[in-house]
């Protein structure tokens, strides 16, 4: 049965009984609850790690590669981050759980290219880390244009995306979005640049939406410049969302599964009618 989650983001009730999850946490509290609430909505058994050494056990003592991993900053052994580091090193996806948290530590977990962090402070942390475990899970699911005319906008976008495990198509145009739109009818999300050479980002979603309604395909517009009213105008020729560079990386992500998640449910519900 279909579950929703704190942000609204609907669990499919589907199970991944052969993902390998490992937990880098100490406490027992935080363990028990992880454990039991992966294991409720998706069916995983995570493999809890205490220490580092525990850490480092399960991931070279198993043939079976690690999916994911969970871990908190430091653990007993790793007091200065090593934990975070060998995972990193070892191309581990991984989301950082951690009740130690300021702007430093965002830029730094930030700059190791960890799929998410999550923070102990509230309520909701089992939630929101379960959530994100889901979201890791099936975004490659979710297939996203990326449309920009610079090459450095275009390797930003992908790599924040690929991050968390979208698949990923880019255009360096208007006509060649338009192309791959025609090849791949999968494709539910695009993210275009409003200025560009050919065909600027107001005409390319006006194409879109010739052929493709929202309830098949969202569109986010995005742009460097200061003129407040092009989210206005973006969202008046048929786009579902507008955002303005530079971005802050946990915006840009919330907005892509805002309108994923959006997707999702008008699908299910159209599924339901029939």
């Amino acid at each position: 049965m279909a579950v929703l989650s704190v942000s609204g983001m609907q669990y499919s009730g589907e199970t991944f009984p052969d993902i390998r999850i490992i937990l880098g946490e100490d406490s027992n509290v935080f363990t028990q609850m992880i454990g039991q609430r992966l294991k409720e909505l998706m069916g995983v058994d995570v493999e809890i790690c205490r220490t580092f050494e525990d850490l480092q056990m399960a991931n070279e003592l198993s043939q079976e590669p690690v999916v994911l991993a969970i871990s908190n900053i430091n653990l007993p052994g790793a007091e200065n981050g090593e934990a975070l580091e060998y995972l990193m090193d070892c191309n581990i996806p991984t989301i950082v759980f951690t009740g130690t948290f300021h702007d430093e530590t965002r830029e730094k977990l930030l700059s190791k290219d960890v799929v998410d962090y999550i923070l102990k402070d509230n309520i909701f942390a089992v939630e929101m880390l379960a959530e994100s475990v889901y979201r890791f899970l099936t975004n490659h699911r979710h297939h996203v244009l990326i449309v920009d005319d610079s090459p450095t906008a275009r390797a930003l976008l992908s790599s924040r995306l690929r991050r968390y495990n979208f698949r990923v198509s880019l255009a360096e145009s208007g006509a060649k979005a338009i192309e791959l739109l025609k090849a791949n009818a999968d494709i539910a999300l695009v993210v275009t640049d409003y200025n560009m050479p050919d065909i600027d980002g107001f005409e390319l979603t006006r194409r879109i939406r010739s052929v493709r309604g929202s309830h098949e395909l969202r569109i986010i517009g995005v742009s460097s410049s200061t003129n407040r009213l092009l989210s206005a105008r973006f969202l008046k020729v048929g786009g579902n969302d507008f955002m303005l560079r530079p971005f802050i990386d946990e915006e840009f992500y919330c907005r892509v599964n805002q309108n994923l998640d959006t997707l999702v449910q008008i699908k299910a519900a159209q599924a339901r009618k029939k």
